[in-house]
């Protein structure tokens, strides 16, 4: 359904006209995400420069009963930003992209949603702090982005994901009225949590409009390296050796071979490619002689479970070499077919062992390639499976072995996702995971601040 020409001369009004996209070229670009789902091209495209903007296409919206998908930069992997078919409206937040503070003193920053989370990162260590959660997206990501999927990354481990960081928020309500919850001191009980709620809501209850970020000292010491494998599950049951040992590093993540052997073949950094897998660990702290000590102490586990060599990087140079083979893993899966359906599967962190032999049992079950890496040190892994979706024979087996994955990680005592979100992607799995009363609750919750289910209509609960 076309959205009527005097409406979109609102729009204009309130934003400029080289602001709305009516052309099909144009509006295209914003029909996906990074998920393997159909494109759905929007009605109207609307991209606000202010705050103000914001609210007031928000309010335009909802007055005239059209669905509204927010969308940053379109990474996320669950179709969480695939506009509502028909007259569904995208909101762009790429230029609402300002840090409005940054407070040395009292650890704190105040942004916009349309920010590149690396390029806050990058600001705030200008300043001598540290903003931890880095999802693998964050060259591109926004920060609106990471709070409505909740996204983590690979320091999750110890210093949490993206909703262990939210202070506080102006938010834009079904009416367009500026909604305020949060606050800029440590310590906040006035009204609800909204914070808490909106994280991980993919832009079901309401539209961001600044968000109060909490900002850490960085560590003064940390040490990376390589521990190689000649057998994954050795590798899983390390994992699981680490955390019972109660050492918590910063990152701790897993790549098996198959995955190796293709990042090696594209970056030719010296991955062991025999290895039946690779653990790649970091331990980091206010220290350098506790670090040295935690060090010691994780060497000496993958030692006793089984690892064949242990290599520890002795410059910047080596370090950022360990973190860019876990880092363009994906990149360089998703160049080997036509279609990469990257899962998101999370357990327990003990039932990882269990989970990677699973994964690989189902792959051979279904003859597929499937490669697996993830945040093994919170259980976060990520079964990739390499395919061509035009071979609608083999889709259909992926589809099947995306069932069976899901329905292990349940078994396990896991979860859907751990941190891309449930979008249109999982939406039906939800009440496999929880029970029809849960969905029933949540529907209640968006009812109540979503009277007309237009804020991203169609997400999350079915």
């Amino acid at each position: 359904m076309a959205i009527s020409p005097a409406l979109i001369k609102e729009f204009s009004a309130v934003v400029g006209s080289t602001n709305v996209l009516t052309e099909e070229a144009d509006r295209q670009a914003y029909s996906y995400d990074a998920a393997v789902l159909s494109p759905v091209i929007p009605a109207l495209v609307v991209s606000p420069e202010t705050q103000e903007q914001l609210g007031q296409v928000v309010k335009l919206a909802y007055v005239a009963d059209l669905p509204i998908t927010v969308r940053g930069a379109g990474t996320n992997l669950s179709g969480a930003v695939i506009p509502e078919p028909g007259d569904g409206l995208v909101i762009l937040t790429n230029k609402l992209n300002k840090i409005l503070e940054i407070n040395a003193e009292d650890l704190y920053a105040v942004v916009e949603p349309g920010l590149i989370t690396a390029t806050f990162a990058t600001e705030v260590a200008k300043m001598g702090l540290f903003y931890p959660p880095d999802p693998g997206s964050q060259s591109v990501s926004t920060l609106g982005g990471n709070i409505a999927l909740n996204a983590g990354g690979l320091r999750g481990l110890k210093y949490g994901v993206t909703k262990d960081y939210i202070m506080g928020m102006e938010i834009f309500d079904y009416r367009g009225e500026l909604i305020k919850s949060g606050s800029r001191t440590v310590k906040y009980v006035t009204g609800y949590n909204m914070p808490a709620l909106m994280a991980a809501s993919e832009g079901t209850l309401g539209i961001f409009s600044n968000i109060i970020i909490k900002l850490v000292p960085p560590p003064k010491a940390q040490k990376a390296m390589m521990a190689i494998f000649g057998d994954v599950n050795k590798a899983s049951e390390t994992v699981a050796g680490i955390i019972s040992a109660h050492i918590v590093p910063c990152t701790l993540e897993f790549l098996d071979q198959k995955c190796i052997r293709y990042v090696e073949a594209d970056a030719k950094i010296g991955l062991p490619v025999e290895a039946g897998a690779i653990l790649l660990i970091e331990v980091d702290g206010g220290h350098a002689q506790m670090v040295e000590e935690d060090a010691q102490k994780v060497m000496e586990i993958c030692k006793k479970c089984g690892s064949t060599d242990i290599r520890v990087a002795r410059n910047e140079k080596e370090k950022n070499d360990i973190w860019a083979a876990r880092r363009n893993a994906l990149p360089v899966l998703a160049r080997a077919r036509p279609t990469t359906v990257l899962e998101d599967a999370t357990v327990p962190r003990s039932r990882i062992p269990e989970m990677v032999a699973a994964v690989n049992r189902i792959a051979e079950k279904f003859k597929l390639e499937v490669g697996i890496f993830g945040h093994a040190g919170d259980g976060n892994l990520h079964p990739t499976i390499l395919c061509d979706r035009r071979n609608s024979e083999e889709f259909h087996r992926v589809e099947q072995a995306v069932d069976e994955i899901f329905d292990v990680a349940l078994k396990l005592q896991g979860t859907l996702s751990g941190e891309h979100g449930i979008g249109m992607a999982k939406a039906k799995w939800m009440e496999k995971e929880t029970n029809r009363a849960t969905i029933e609750f949540a529907k209640s919750i968006r009812r109540a601040l979503d009277p007309k289910m237009l804020f991203n209509a169609g997400k999350k609960f079915v």
